[in-house]
């Protein structure tokens, strides 16, 4: 009787015990599903121009592998210039990629979502004011009432500034023209501008076609720095990842300076330039990638300032406080 009772007692435990126990191991499943899913889900949106060490890093493949073993995927995104990249960064839908000095400081006094990641070296040679070879502009003193093309808020923005002020002259003094780089060569080749300030490969092509003459480039004006960039947000969540990511840019940037005509052959599709004027352009380009020292934080601010003097700023920003510290 006393055993049949204690049967009896427990009996009634098994119904109440099984549930507990299947809704246990269905949150458990539940669970795994989910953190693998998020894994699955986990990439680093990279957005890069048409010429740069970040299209060469898309097409040679040397990212995935390294992504891969974090437990990341990669989104290439393409975009025609450093301006509409840094707002697709702004806006949340890239996390990582490049532009000249001048386009970071714009997305700045916009928000406060960017972060200077690395920059490579100067490379002052690299953008330049070009005039139709027969013109009588001799001197950028001679833009005076002229109408000079340019790509509003890109690094040869801040060319154009600087040499005009040397000149003894401001961009009242001219009719700014802001174009993209394809319209700016077009109106440019029309004659609709006087002037054509612009950025390699572009301004490798437009010498190569044998009507343009280089009134002057940045050597001694400006220096010309390449960022690389990304989100504070997501540099703070997934530092192994960007440090991936700027490990393979070094690596292939190593790769392309030893190596300009086959860096050239492999960009020629994608530019759509031969892969000789690429060659000449890549030459004068600057290679090494680095974190950012003082002295180009400071190179930054400097310009930062000059655009926010001249209200094409509409506040002050600060470069040092969107720096990220290596391995944060």
């Amino acid at each position: 009787m006393h055993i049949r009772s204690r049967a009896l007692s427990r009996a009634p435990l098994a119904p109440t015990l099984l549930p507990r126990l299947w809704l246990a191991l269905a949150a458990l499943i539940f669970a795994s599903l989910t953190l693998a899913a998020h894994a699955e889900d986990r990439v680093v949106r990279i957005g890069y121009q048409k010429y740069g060490t970040l299209v060469l890093l898309k097409g040679r493949g040397n990212l995935e592998p390294k992504l891969k073993a974090l437990g990341y995927r990669v989104q290439w995104s393409e975009f025609p210039s450093g301006p509409p990249l840094l707002e697709a960064l702004n806006a949340g839908a890239i996390d990582f990629g490049s532009a000249g000095e001048t386009p970071p400081i714009f997305a700045q006094a916009a928000s406060d979502a960017l972060a200077y990641v690395a920059h490579e070296p100067a490379a002052p040679q690299g953008e330049t004011i070009l005039v139709p070879k027969a013109s009588p502009i001799r001197s950028v003193a001679d833009l005076r009432g002229k109408k000079v093309a340019l790509n509003k808020g890109s690094n040869v923005h801040y060319l154009l500034v600087r040499a005009l002020d040397a000149a003894g002259l401001s961009l009242a003094d001219i009719t700014p023209v802001y174009l993209a780089p394809a319209d700016g060569r077009a109106a440019f080749e029309r004659g609709a501008v006087d002037a054509w300030v612009i950025w390699d490969p572009f301004f490798a092509a437009a010498e190569a076609g044998g009507n343009a003459r280089v009134l002057a480039d940045g050597t001694g004006l400006v220096p010309n720095h390449q960022f690389y960039l990304s989100s504070r947000e997501f540099s703070a969540r997934n530092g192994a990842a960007l440090d991936a990511v700027v490990a393979a840019v070094a690596e292939v940037d190593a790769w392309a300076k030893d190596n300009t005509d086959a860096a050239a052959k492999e960009l020629s599709p994608s530019v759509g330039i031969p892969a000789p004027i690429l060659a000449a352009a890549l030459r004068r380009q600057t290679y090494g990638i680095r974190p950012l020292d003082p002295a180009v934080t400071a190179e930054q601010q400097r310009i930062a300032d000059t655009f926010h003097g001249l209200g094409l700023v509409p506040k002050a920003v600060d470069i040092a406080g969107a720096v990220r510290k290596p391995g944060s």
